[in-house]
């Protein structure tokens, strides 16, 4: 797995989704953002606690959970 060290997955927060740095902010509300069109600026604005770093950390775990291929475990 790449070093994702902003991204973290509790499940006292929010359910146990990917969030940045602990808070209360998931990838998925980061990449819904972005795919509707808002620029990172207009979110850091939005979340002024937010840096760049975790945009960009949100979007390539997002592009890397994709990636990842799931195998199904021979039944015995």
């Amino acid at each position: 797995m790449p070093n994702f060290d902003r991204i973290t997955r509790n499940p006292e927060v929010m359910g146990g989704k990917p969030c940045l740095r602990g808070m209360r902010v998931t990838v998925g509300t980061i990449v819904g953002l972005i795919a509707t069109g808002h620029s990172s600026a207009e979110i850091l604005r939005a979340y002024p606690y937010l840096e760049d770093e975790d945009i960009r950390q949100a979007l390539a775990y997002a592009a890397w959970r994709v990636e990842e291929i799931e195998l199904p475990l021979p039944v015995t």
